[in-house]
């Protein structure tokens, strides 16, 4: 903005707006100093009082990162890689198919019938019926298919009523309303019937199935904002619907992309509740590691931060990293017209 223009702010509402903003990046970064402060303290520094700098109100210790690193190294590492695994198997996999779901529901044109979806949640019911009554799950599976297709064929024609796309979107996001508590027992029943308890594959799958409505809530806001006649000029060249997907819409909306990763990480990497019914002394990611450090001994905060520390930095420094990718893509949609 010109320095001669009327709306130009004055030097004491500057003065004023970087004040505010100092203040406000104290109060969040705050936190964080306090983790660092109290990974280098002494037990009695902690019980003592708050004590805010080092070198003037207590001595640094390094004696919480050997300890970490030392007695508990191997229990870190197993929960840091079991994270680390999950966390972007999960989110990558959820940014694919949200991905092309989103590209589908903003490009093509659904009517599924009413019919049919209903006959695809009893068939799925009928299923979970029968592996609960003891059929083998691969039998079950053969069953539900055959009478799937079956019904499809006979009673779900007769339907004629149909959703659109935005009540497919509707209902993706809609299960993001469904609190995790309601559907954790049951996966809990699923994954020990299929084998996979304790695994990294059963918090991959479940985690996916989560934020998936996420990635294709946001992108679909995101590919909407894209021209069509884009394509439509590629289509007239001779491109494949693919070619116009992988070469111009993705790259298009990177920044999108780049933000709903970030945003999908941060949910699987954070992740508790699932984790916790899910996951005992194998499959144990670093949130579960934090709370059992809160155990039968007391909260011991100076090995607590070390270890909260090591988990947040990584998620921090991709943020900085891919801030400007994410500044985009979060403000999408924001301004239309």
């Amino acid at each position: 903005m010109r320095q001669d223009s009327p709306f130009a702010p004055s030097p004491l509402s500057k003065v004023l707006s970087y004040l505010a903003l100092l203040v406000w990046a104290v109060v969040v970064l705050f936190p964080i100093y306090w983790l660092v402060v109290t990974s280098l303290k002494e037990p009695i520094d902690v019980f003592e009082g708050p004590k805010y700098l080092p070198f003037v109100d207590f001595t640094p210790s390094s004696h919480a990162w050997k300890y970490v690193f030392g007695p508990l190294g191997s229990s870190i590492f197993n929960a840091y890689r079991n994270t680390l695994v999950v966390a972007l198997a999960s989110s990558l996999l959820t940014l694919i198919l949200g991905t092309m779901a989103a590209y589908g529901l903003t490009r093509f044109t659904y009517r599924p019938r009413v019919g049919i979806i209903l006959s695809f949640v009893a068939c799925i019911l009928l299923g979970v019926l029968l592996v609960a009554l003891g059929l083998p799950w691969k039998l079950a599976l053969i069953i539900v298919l055959v009478l799937f297709f079956l019904v499809t064929q006979t009673l779900g024609k007769r339907s004629r009523r149909s959703l659109g796309n935005s009540d497919i979107a509707f209902w993706m996001i809609s299960n993001r309303i469904l609190p995790p508590v309601v559907v954790v027992i049951p996966l809990y029943v699923l994954y020990q019937q299929l084998g996979l308890l304790d695994t990294p594959t059963a918090l991959i799958i479940t985690y996916t199935a989560t934020n998936l409505p996420i990635a294709v809530w946001l992108m679909r806001d995101y590919f909407t904002g894209i021209p069509q006649e884009l394509e439509e000029c590629a289509q007239i060249d001779g491109a494949s619907r693919f070619r116009i997907f992988a070469s111009i819409v993705l790259p298009l909306a990177m920044p999108g992309i780049i933000a709903t990763f970030l945003l999908v990480l941060v949910f699987a990497w954070n992740e508790y509740l699932v984790a916790l019914f899910l996951s005992k002394a194998n499959a144990q990611t670093m949130p579960l590691m934090v709370s059992a450090m809160s155990g039968t001994r007391g909260t011991e905060w100076w090995y607590m931060s070390v270890v909260i520390l090591i988990m947040i930095l990584p998620v921090i420094f991709l943020a900085i990293l891919l801030e400007r990718y994410i500044q985009r893509g979060l403000l999408v949609g924001a301004v239309k017209g």
